[in-house]
């Protein structure tokens, strides 16, 4: 699959960064991937499986679980991959493969990655 992104800004560099990590990187059953989507307010994380097109789980700064939250938008993320990898033990996934998606892995989305080590997942 071939993706064309033409133009220029951040967002489009981003999106082409993010086509060609895709080609490298594929959830499995067996080794789902955690999908990072990062705005300037709210992390999302979700863990996916490709070959059958599912969200096993999902978390985010947009959940019920971050009413009150006092905090910086980077403790919230390393919340949010503690969360997570909470969510995904429970549900009987150990390990993970990691999508920064076109993101650099610095801030907000390594705080996430580190939240879901911290929790027990193995990225």
């Amino acid at each position: 699959m071939t993706v064309k992104i033409l133009g220029k800004g951040k967002k489009v560099a981003r999106l082409r960064r993010h086509a060609r990590l895709r080609k490298r990187i594929s959830g499995t059953p067996e080794l789902p991937r955690l999908v990072v989507t990062r705005s300037n307010r709210h992390m999302v994380a979700q863990i996916v499986d490709d070959t059958k097109g599912v969200t096993l789980v999902s978390e985010s700064t947009l959940a019920h679980d971050f009413d009150g939250f006092d905090g910086t938008k980077t403790e919230a993320a390393q919340k949010v991959g503690e969360l997570i990898a909470k969510k995904a033990k429970d549900a009987g996934i150990n390990a993970v493969v990691f999508d920064r998606g076109g993101n650099k892995y610095h801030g907000r989305v390594a705080a996430v990655a580190e939240g879901a080590r911290q929790g027990g997942l193995a990225l």
